[in-house]
C-alpha cells in the first residue's frame, strides 16, 4: 500500500538578488512521518520552511499539501533576468499562489521557530488560548454581544485538556519568559499544536538544549506524534536526536539536495560527510 502524501515540495528554488539560498529542492513528507532536513550553517534550511508556511513567496516552484497545490511562483519582473535557478519556464504563465503564513496555519500547517517566540507577557494558558482564536468562527458582532460564550468556553476548556497532555498544567498561569528554556521550548510547541495541524515543522527545537533536556525533547516528540497522530518535518543540528527519531532524512548543502534516506544510509554517505567534515582539499 502506498503511503499518503502529506507534503510534496516540487522544484522550488529560492533567489534573494543574485544569492540562490534554495536550489531547485524537491522533497515529501508522507503522513505519520518523522523527517529531518539536516545541512550545515547556510544551508537554507529556515529558507525552506519560510517558503513552505508562506513567510516567502519561492522565486519558482510550487509547494503541495495533501495532494493540493498552496503555493506557485515564476520568476517575473527583474527576476527574470537574474535568475539562474532551474526551470526558469515551467510554471510561467500559471496562477501565482502566494498564501500568507495565517492561512497556511489554517490549512493545518503549524510551526516553531529557531528562536522562540512566545508572548512575553502572557501566561502559559493565555500563551496556547490565543492560538486556539485561531479556528474560531465568532465574529466582532457576536464577540461584543457576547454571543460567542460557548465557544470561548469551549476552546478554554480544550487549553486546559492540552496543558495536561502537554505536562505543562503545573506552570500554567505562569509567564511565558519565567520557565526553564526547555519547558519553554515545550510551549512553544504546545501552542503550535493547539492549532490543530496535521503538519508540524520544527525549526532547531533542540537549539541551546543540555544533552539531558535533548533526550526529553526526543522522547517528547515521539510522544507527540504517536498520540496526536502528527505528521512533523524537523530541522536539527543535534545528530544524536535526528539519528534516533528520524524515519528518513533529507540534507542540504549550499540550498542544494544532495542526500536523502534513512539515518543509517546518511550517516554513511560519503556526500553527506564532506558536507559537514569538508573534503581532503580543504586542508
Amino acid at each position: 500500500m502506498s503511503k499518503e502524501n502529506v507534503l510534496k515540495v516540487e522544484n522550488v528554488t529560492m533567489q534573494f538578488g543574485g544569492v540562490i539560498a534554495v536550489d531547485n529542492m524537491n522533497l515529501e513528507v508522507n503522513r505519520g512521518e518523522i523527517i529531518s532536513l539536516i545541512g550545515p550553517n547556510g544551508a537554507g534550511k529556515t529558507t525552506a520552511f519560510n517558503v513552505i508556511t508562506g513567510v516567502y513567496a519561492p522565486t519558482n516552484g510550487a509547494v503541495y499539501f495533501k495532494g493540493d497545490k498552496i503555493i506557485q511562483n515564476h520568476p517575473q519582473g527583474k527576476m527574470k533576468k537574474l535568475y539562474q535557478g532551474e526551470n526558469p519556464e515551467q510554471y510561467a504563465g500559471q496562477h501565482v499562489m502566494a498564501p500568507t503564513p495565517d492561512k497556511i496555519t489554517r490549512l493545518g500547517i503549524a510551526r516553531t521557530f529557531q528562536n522562540i517566540r512566545l508572548f512575553k507577557s502572557q501566561t502559559v494558558f493565555e500563551n496556547i488560548l490565543i492560538a486556539k482564536h485561531l479556528r474560531r468562527t465568532s465574529n466582532i458582532f457576536t464577540a461584543t454581544f457576547r454571543l460567542n460564550a460557548r465557544e470561548e468556553a469551549q476552546m478554554r476548556q480544550e487549553t486546559e485538556e492540552l496543558l495536561r497532555l502537554m505536562e505543562l498544567e503545573d506552570v500554567r498561569d505562569e509567564l511565558a519568559t519565567s520557565l526553564p528554556y526547555g519547558k519553554q521550548r515545550h510551549l512553544e510547541i504546545a501552542r503550535a499544536m493547539a492549532t490543530k495541524p496535521e503538519l508540524l515543522l520544527l525549526d532547531e527545537p533542540a537549539a541551546g538544549m543540555n544533552p539531558q533536556e535533548t533526550l526529553e525533547l526526543t522522547q517528547f516528540i515521539g510522544r507527540i506524534r504517536d498520540e496526536f497522530g502528527l505528521t512533523i518535518f524537523m530541522i536539527e543540528h543535534h545528530m544524536d536526536l535526528v539519528m534516533e527519531i528520524s524515519d528518513r532524512i533529507y540534507v542540504l548543502d549550499f540550498g542544494k539536495p544532495i542526500a536523502e534516506g534513512v539515518p543509517e544510509e546518511i550517516r554513511n554517505n560519503p556526500r553527506v560527510i564532506e558536507a559537514y567534515l569538508g573534503g581532503a582539499d580543504d586542508e
